[in-house]
């Protein structure tokens, strides 16, 4: 897992964990350093109780069910991003 979000590629569908527990999952658009912006955006909420790990998984097999076309938060929240395309698949 990639911890700055400045080193991520422009268009990439990411996973990112925050520091609160949340995961976002959605096309990076963008980070000033402050901000960052991204496009068809799922969020997992730690507080639902679900489980995070078949909730990421569930979204690579099947795509992102978006709920928000255009997701900001403060870049300082990340605490690691990979590739949507890189987690393994639901069987």
């Amino acid at each position: 897992m990639q911890t700055n979000i400045m080193d991520a590629p422009h268009g990439m569908n990411l996973v990112v964990h925050c520091k609160d527990g949340s995961i976002v999952i959605g096309r990076f658009d963008e980070s000033n350093g402050f901000e960052v912006l991204m496009h068809d955006v799922d969020l997992f909420d730690p507080a639902s109780g679900g489980d995070a790990e078949h909730w990421v998984r569930e979204t690579a097999t099947y795509g992102v069910d978006v709920k928000h076309r255009d997701w900001r938060f403060p870049s300082s929240e990340v605490q690691g991003w990979v590739s949507l395309g890189k987690i393994e698949k639901l069987a």
